[in-house]
């Protein structure tokens, strides 16, 4: 008879949650990031290239990069039209290019330095952030980050 009274007491017991289980822990962050932008260029180098085209024509010496090709009229009399197009590619340079120049590239873009000007970021104990915009060429970002787990 006591065992009968002692199992349902037990079942209890086993359905308990430990005293420290469960809870919440929170995190919190908050950053800032000022940039000013450098001083760069961009330079894409192109290749060589070489056609030609026409009606008509005969072709007596074919042109190659650097050269002119030669073409004569098929027959004589008869219109006629002719198209020859040639790119020379750009040069390697032997050397790096010195800070301040640019290469002899034929698609070089370049940016001037930003400017800092009043470009600020502050963040307080309480995570309030202020951002203050600078000049030309640069960026202020401010980010608050809160993580929270539930522990069961």
């Amino acid at each position: 008879m006591v065992m009968k009274k002692f199992i349902p007491f037990a079942m209890v017991l086993m359905t308990a949650t430990a005293a420290n289980a469960g809870g919440i822990v929170s995190k919190h962050a908050s950053s800032v990031q000022l940039t000013v932008d450098s001083a760069r260029s961009t330079a894409v180098r192109i290749g060589d290239s070489y056609s030609a085209s026409g009606t008509n024509i005969s072709v007596t010496t074919m042109g190659t990069l650097g050269t002119a090709g030669t073409y004569d009229v098929h027959s004589a009399g008869d219109a006629w039209s002719f198209s020859e197009s040639m790119t020379i590619k750009d040069t390697v340079p032997t050397a790096a290019v010195t800070t301040g120049d640019t290469p002899n590239f034929s698609n070089v873009t370049s940016y001037t330095a930003g400017v800092a000007g009043s470009l600020a970021g502050t963040i307080d104990s309480g995570h309030s952030m202020a951002l203050t915009a600078g000049g030309a060429g640069t960026s202020a970002t401010g980010q608050f980050v809160s993580e929270i787990t539930v522990i069961d």
